[in-house]
């Protein structure tokens, strides 16, 4: 890659697919189901194994390292799951290397001798030892490329303990096998990259293998299943508590409701209540005035029948040479007044003032009557 093309694929990843204004780029959005999540999630195989003598090629889905810039600042406001897709991904590839791993397993025991399960178990302890060995002289690699030299040198020393090891284990695992059976070359299969390697590899070939970088791809790939795992889980597990803290969110919403709709019932009834009790109470007390009012005008009836009565008999006593004929009529008076009175009593029942009128009414037709008859 050129220089130019260098600082063109750094500033796709800085500032993502609208950098420079270009549209067509634009087009496609890190959403479409033709964008590659995992090289979004910079863990693709396609781009981990290439140049390795398992290089897959080109991925069959688009990658750009302009839309991986925009998914990572789409990122950082919301979750967008896409660790999902890529878990499917990954988990599918790692389950094909793990069948090819078994298929080469079932190979070399069909093409290798049979051996005892003692001396299986020494060449086993052999193989252990040799991965160790190449363990340490990457990582020893490593930290001498990095600067780390005194971090190198006790990685070194710890290179040369285990050789002494395998130096034991080999001598019995000799001891153990005949000597033209010892000469022919054990092989092993690499549980991670599913290579090949020889029970007598040298140091420098287990050092090639295992700071390989076919070897370290597949570590990287099975370590980034695992976060990947992982960070799922902790969403998921997020997902479920926010889900849970809504739903009871909206259940103490629905139970303040319904407490509110039962408060503003109990009022509504309070109110009727309070209503009606008032209503009953104005009824019974324009019920009592009534009755008292009505009390009243009969007691003035009868205070007036009274009087009235007893002027008809002081009438009678100085008037007793008249004929029987006046005496009937002034009864038949009497009873028409009688009766006019009780009909105003009756009409009288609406208001005190029309009552003390109408009282002083009837004092004043009494007083004429008086008059009336004294002139007789």
């Amino acid at each position: 890659m050129s220089a130019q093309a260098q600082m063109r694929a750094l500033l796709d990843q800085l500032m993502g697919t609208a950098r420079d204004g270009d549209e067509t780029r634009q087009r496609v959005k890190f959403t479409d189901e033709r964008v590659c999540k995992s090289h979004l999630l910079n863990c693709c195989p396609h781009d981990i194994l290439s140049g390795t003598r398992m290089d897959l090629g080109e991925c069959a889905k688009t990658h750009d390292l302009a839309l991986r810039a925009d998914y990572e600042i789409a990122s950082k406001e919301r979750d967008l799951f896409f660790e999902l897709d890529a878990v499917d991904h990954l988990e599918s590839f790692i389950a094909d290397c793990d069948r090819r791993t078994e298929l080469a397993k079932k190979r070399l025991v069909e093409t290798q001798d049979e051996i005892s399960a003692e001396v299986a178990e020494k060449a086993e302890t052999v193989h252990e030892l040799n991965e160790e060995i190449g363990k340490l002289l990457a990582k020893a690699e490593q930290l001498g490329a990095e600067g780390n030299v005194d971090e190198a040198q006790k990685v070194l020393q710890e290179v040369e303990k285990v050789r002494s090891r395998k130096r034991d284990a080999e001598e019995e695992y000799r001891n153990s096998m005949p000597a033209s059976s010892f000469q022919q070359q054990k092989l092993r299969v690499c549980e991670v990259c599913s290579a090949y390697l020889g029970l007598h590899d040298n140091d420098r070939r287990l050092a090639d293998h295992f700071g390989g970088k076919l070897h370290l791809g597949f570590i990287q790939i099975r370590e980034k299943l695992e976060a990947l795992k992982k960070t799922v889980l902790e969403k998921q597990e997020k997902r479920n508590q926010d889900r849970l803290k809504r739903r009871e969110e909206r259940e103490k919403e629905e139970r303040m409701k319904k407490r509110t709709k039962s408060r503003s019932r109990e009022r509504s009834r309070e109110h009727r209540r309070s209503s009606s009790r008032d209503r009953r109470r104005r009824r019974s007390r324009s019920s009592s005035r009534e009755k008292r009012r009505s009390s009243r005008s009969r007691s003035r009836d009868r205070e007036r029948r009274r009087r009235h009565r007893s002027r008809s008999r002081s009438k009678g006593g100085r008037h007793s040479h008249e004929p029987s004929s006046r005496h009937k009529s002034s009864r038949d008076r009497d009873r028409s007044s009688r009766d006019r009175s009780r009909e105003r009593s009756r009409k009288r029942g609406s208001s005190e003032r029309r009552q003390d009128s109408r009282d002083q009414n009837g004092r004043t037709d009494s007083r004429r009557a008086e008059v009336r008859d004294r002139d007789l």
